[in-house]
């Protein structure tokens, strides 16, 4: 079942939430609205579920106006950050909950409700826990619960909101790859909030990010990271080290640090992004940058050595973080206190102009040059 979002805008007061919001959500697919808090990511989803009216503005299931439904009319199962199951029922009788309370002519019958449950036990891998309790659970187990709860009267969308926020990091990661691997299998049209860039990155399909109650942008997660359309969503997606800029002679200057741009027009302002793993370290400038920075940090722990530094002589908003394979780590020794220059090896550039953001490849650059040679 697809998902139209047309036109959506919704206020509290004097605070908009929503302002003209237009979506697709792909049928069967995993969707993640993913933005700061007050972007209007859970507005969004309660006006989908039938929980919030919204201003004005539709809302489509396959087509077919549901505005005006109310939220047991939409056949949507909803799962909340805090589990909200019933202390006083067991995990089978959480689970057929929502049959049980079904009008009489659309309620299935005793023994068939029992298989359901019996079904969906096994689906979130807890049939030897059907006669506990929820404060007899931990709260991955809760949330398995929850998800099987929406799941029992077969919706036809499954909205979830913050799924995973109360739980800690090692369960969060579990219960996303468990997520994953049931979405795979049945396919059901899912949207989640989140917050965490990783988390949507991961488990998502399709990402839309939110801010100020306008989409940013929406694409699949590997195109998003690699072509962030606007300054937010490269702020948003994870850390970034940035120079800030005017362009001269094809080089971006500030200060004692330069950057080749070839092809970029002279005299305008700019910001080049550079991600931690765009960048190498070195003990001396390259002919395609002078980027001096003092190492501030040096982190062991991970698949990686995390390096954070200061720039010298030049000015960045934030402090700069590379990262460093532990056996080049290992090689090059480098201490903290010691100056190292920075090697960009892709950037994207932001002009003043209001132009598309540019990609710039440095190693295509210089490989194209070598074969021209």
């Amino acid at each position: 079942m697809s998902i139209t979002i047309d036109r959506i805008n919704k206020r509290f007061g004097n605070f908009t939430a929503l302002n003209d919001v237009s979506l697709e959500i792909p049928e069967g697919k995993l969707t993640a609205l993913l933005g700061p808090s007050g972007s209007g990511k859970t507005t969004l989803l309660r006006i989908i579920a039938g929980l919030e009216s919204s201003d004005s503005g539709r809302v489509l299931f396959g087509g077919d106006d549901v505005s005006n439904l109310h939220v047991r009319d939409r056949n949507i199962g909803f799962v909340f950050q805090h589990y909200a199951l019933f202390r006083h029922l067991t995990v089978a009788e959480n689970i057929a909950f929502g049959l049980e309370s079904l009008p009489r002519k659309e309620r299935p019958g005793k023994q068939e409700i029992r298989q359901r449950v019996e079904k969906l036990l096994e689906m979130i891998q807890l049939p030897q826990l059907a006669n506990r309790y929820p404060s007899q659970l931990s709260g991955g187990q809760k949330q398995r619960v929850a998800l099987a709860r929406a799941l029992a009267t077969q919706p036809r969308i499954l909205l979830l909101d913050e799924p995973f926020g109360a739980l800690d990091a090692k369960v969060r990661k579990d219960l996303r790859r468990w997520l994953r691997a049931l979405h795979d299998e049945y396919h059901f049209t899912s949207i989640f909030v989140t917050h965490d860039q990783e988390e949507a990155l991961e488990l998502s399909d399709q990402v839309v990010v939110m801010s100020q109650g306008q989409v940013e942008q929406v694409n699949t997660p590997t195109a998003l990271y690699a072509r962030p359309e606007s300054r937010f969503v490269f702020d948003f997606l994870g850390h970034v080290n940035t120079v800030v800029g005017l362009v001269k002679g094809q080089k971006l200057v500030q200060g004692d640090a330069w950057i080749s741009l070839p092809g970029v027009r002279n005299d305008q302002e700019a910001q080049l992004y550079l991600r931690p793993h765009e960048v190498q370290l070195a003990r001396a400038p390259s002919v395609k940058a002078k980027l001096p920075l003092r190492i501030a940090s040096i982190s062991l722990i991970g698949s990686e050595v995390r390096i954070e530094l200061m720039p010298e002589g030049w000015q960045s908003d934030e402090v700069w973080e590379v990262g460093m394979s532990h056996s080049e780590f290992a090689r090059q020794s480098p201490t903290r206190g010691e100056l190292w220059y920075a090697v960009p090896e892709v950037g994207h550039l932001f002009l003043a102009d209001g132009a598309e953001p540019r990609t710039i490849d440095w190693q295509y650059t210089e490989a194209a040059n070598a074969s021209n040679m």
